[in-house]
């Protein structure tokens, strides 16, 4: 049995940083368990604990810029002065609302960091279990991955809300803006005094400091949600790695057996940039020469990859049955062959890859003398 891994060009991951949409969509497996209440065997749990220099993501920790009242002095009667007013009225309204936002983005912050330090604790328990050795599908490790995973998804949260609170700050510096101008241009309106121009003068300075802070907090925001959207994405490609690792009792391409089905095809394979009729070259060939081909770790490493690299990515999956024998023979190559596809089916489903995204299709040839899946990518 020949199983072929052509691994795809790298590509950039954009940063997504209006959305996390990715969330439902990205690679990332299922895995269900609870901590049993005794031990097995001699198997033990590692603790969880988070490492003074475990790699979380750089998050800055922020106090609120608060900004102060704004300067209240007593009317002075004139119409500038009443337009005076109506601004100072607007700015106090504008820097309450920052305050409450840079307070908001610094519990933010505050709680993405704790989840990501809780989050790479329950990593590192795993990963350190995986290492020493561990059994098929390990209850308890299967229970930290669960942990693991909400925390991540705790992050997925907070990302989105950072998302809104950047929408609600552009529009507060917008505001910002309009304001400064305002100010700004009340200087030219006639039946002003004296004491008008110095009330206009504090208001401005006021304002120009409002939209200098409020702008500063906008790219902070923003580089924080994209430094959070480009981890995230890393980040289920390494559960997607460990669920698989876990299920197998060990690190992934650790073992002699599973490097032995990356193999390149020989002769009698079909051509993997024919099969459909275009260049492409297939991501993965899997050749079903006897009942159990155990593809799947590989599979998991091609296709988790591909969507680190590439999430928006779909998959052609073709079965080929081969076309010898007698018409009997040739029905029963088209049965397995649909088995086959089946079963790949499931597998890319059970890592968590939505059946959407996957377009199934057969074929026979006359080149092969087994059954095989090709896995192209679009």
């Amino acid at each position: 049995m020949v199983f072929k891994l052509i691994r795809p060009l790298t590509v950039s991951a954009a940063l997504l940083v209006a959305s996390c949409s990715f969330v439902d969509d990205t690679l990332l497996p299922t895995l269900t368990g609870d901590t049993p209440s005794a031990k097995t065997g001699t198997d033990t749990s590692v603790p969880i604990a988070a490492s003074s220099d475990a790699a979380a993501p750089a998050v800055m920790t922020l106090n609120p810029y608060k900004l102060g009242d704004v300067t209240t002095t007593a009317p002075t009667g004139t119409v500038v002065g009443e337009r005076i007013e109506v601004l100072r009225t607007e700015l106090t309204a504008l820097r309450q609302r920052i305050n409450g936002h840079s307070a908001r983005f610094a519990g933010l912050q505050s709680a993405t960091a704790s989840n990501s330090q809780r989050y790479y604790g329950t990593i590192a328990a795993i990963n350190t279990r995986l290492q020493i050795g561990t059994t098929k599908g390990n209850p308890i490790l299967i229970s930290q991955w669960n942990e693991a995973q909400a925390d991540l998804e705790k992050i997925a949260v907070d990302v989105v809300e950072m998302t809104g609170l950047a929408n609600g700050m552009a529009e507060d510096a917008s505001e910002a803006g309009v304001l400064l101008s305002s100010t700004q241009s009340a200087f030219d309106l006639s039946g002003a005094i004296q004491e008008d121009h110095r009330q206009l003068t504090v208001l401005e300075d006021e304002a120009s400091q409002t939209s200098v802070l409020v702008n500063r907090l906008l790219s902070q925001l923003t580089g924080d949600i994209g430094r959070q959207n480009a981890y995230m994405g890393l980040e289920r490609s390494n559960l997607t790695d460990l669920s698989v690792a876990i299920e197998n009792g060990g690190l992934l391409n650790s073992s002699a057996s599973s490097q032995a089905y990356l193999k390149s095809e020989d002769s009698s394979s079909v051509d993997a940039t024919n099969v459909l009729g275009d260049n492409r070259q297939a991501l993965v060939i899997i050749r079903f020469d006897r009942d159990d081909v155990p593809y799947e770790e590989a599979l998991y490493n091609a296709v988790s990859q591909t969507m680190q690299a590439r999430p928006e990515t779909s998959f052609d999956v073709v079965t080929i049955a081969p076309l010898q024998g007698d018409s009997g023979d040739i029905a029963a190559n088209q049965a397995k062959s649909a088995e086959n596809l089946q079963r790949v089916l499931r597998s890319l489903t059970n890592m968590g890859l939505p059946a959407s995204r996957v377009s199934l299709s057969s074929i026979s040839n006359a080149q092969i003398a087994s059954n095989e899946v090709h896995i192209y990518t679009r």
